[in-house]
């Protein structure tokens, strides 16, 4: 069954309740970077134009104790949404009682309202991390509809998603629909040929991704720091590169069995030091010195994979190549963008993370088919799990 999503809610004169992921990074009260903002806009201008009264939720941080409140407050959110939307957003620094009652019920046809960060109610017992009843009844009952956009926590059952969802009609935002249908259908009903290619710095983080995909893809690409526990597996020596000396067993057992629907890099770069300055040695997969470290993929296997992906329907990519925070040693991950990016009739997916920041900073986000919000939650996503937040949302 499909998921509702908001255009298929009545928004006309409601009061229509928001859970948006305004979890933006912040530095000494200023947001850095407002992506997260941007992404809420179709489905939050999408409602004003439908005459309903916006009312967002959203968490920012990790919030303990009261100190942690005053760095963490959603009031800066608020002022950039208000720039943004060029109209203004009434902040109600409180995430229960008159005060915000009173602010609700005042609410014009079209006009915002953001209420305070979600987990200053964690501070007293986790109300809203550990889903407490009584507050998503609560903040139900503030709304008519309750519209889930945040897809960045739909893998976490909180008050603030699947609390507010169980006592009130709810569907998808515009964000949450389409990271239903892209990451939702790699897992479902790919496009084929589906390619995957997954990187970063632990297979321990991928597990569950791995096994699955195997089971759905036509080919699974693995590079970053996860690649040399493969080599571990087949007996390369891999110097001083990163090792779960734990998973090679895992490693080898999966090689086993996927055959030569796996495909890892065939060459790397190599250093003596962990730093961007270091001197690079570009060496065969089989010839990792004892002394060095691998960093990045080489050249051989940034053209092995892109000639991996042609001919793909479907593409999905989770994970850098190498330590692209380091300029030196970004071309793997920046080779396997232009790969992707240039396929013009696929599919293309990032699920989140590293990799969508990677693209993003790299100048390919608009050569890309969508770009996951949700690190943990494509992650979980893609493993085939049930994610609460989507089971929450009602069907049409």
């Amino acid at each position: 069954m499909a998921k509702m999503n908001v255009k298929d809610v009545e928004l006309k004169g409601k009061k229509v309740l928001v859970r948006a992921d305004f979890n933006v990074p912040m530095k000494n009260g200023a947001i850095t970077n407002d992506n997260r903002i941007v992404q809420a806009l179709p489905t939050i201008k999408y409602i004003i134009e439908q005459d309903g009264k916006v009312i967002l939720f959203s968490h920012l941080g990790k919030v303990k104790t009261e100190e942690d409140k005053k760095e963490l407050s959603l009031k800066p959110v608020a002022e950039r949404l208000s720039e943004l939307l060029n109209k203004d957003v009434t902040f109600i620094d409180e995430t229960r009682g008159d005060k915000l009652e009173s602010a609700i019920n005042a609410l014009s046809e079209g006009d915002v309202l953001l209420v305070e960060n979600t987990r200053f109610e964690d501070v007293d017992g986790k109300k809203e991390s550990k889903n407490d009843p009584e507050l998503g009844k609560y903040w139900a009952s503030l709304g008519d509809v309750f519209i889930n956009d945040a897809f960045g926590t739909a893998h976490r059952e909180h008050a603030s998603n699947v609390g507010i969802a169980s006592n009130i009609e709810t569907a998808s935002g515009f964000l949450m629909d389409k990271e239903i249908k892209f990451i939702g259908g790699v897992v479902s009903e790919p496009g084929r040929p589906l390619v995957a290619i997954l990187g970063g710095a632990k297979v321990s983080d991928k597990i569950g991704v791995i096994e699955n995909l195997l089971t759905i893809a036509d080919k699974v690409i693995i590079g970053g720091g996860m690649a040399y526990t493969f080599f571990k597996a087949q007996g390369k020596e891999i110097g001083l590169s990163l090792l779960e000396e734990d998973k090679v067993d895992f490693a080898k057992d999966l090689l086993d069995r996927a055959g030569d629907k796996i495909i890892l890099p065939v060459d790397c770069k190599v250093a003596k030091e962990f730093s961007n300055d270091a001197t690079i040695t570009v060496v065969s997969a089989d010839d990792i010195p004892a002394d060095q470290e691998a960093m990045d993929i080489g050249p051989e296997s940034v053209k092995l994979f892109s000639e991996a992906l042609k001919g793909a329907n479907t593409v999905v990519w989770n994970g850098p190549m190498g330590v692209f925070e380091f300029s030196n040693f970004a071309q793997g991950t920046i080779g396997v963008c232009k790969a992707i990016a240039s396929l013009k009739d696929a599919t293309t997916i990032i699920g989140g993370g590293d990799s969508a920041a990677a693209a993003m900073d790299l100048g390919f986000a608009d050569d890309f088919t969508h770009i996951s919000t949700g690190g943990g939650a494509s992650l979980e996503y893609l493993e085939g799990k049930k994610l609460p937040g989507i089971v929450a949302i009602s069907e049409k």
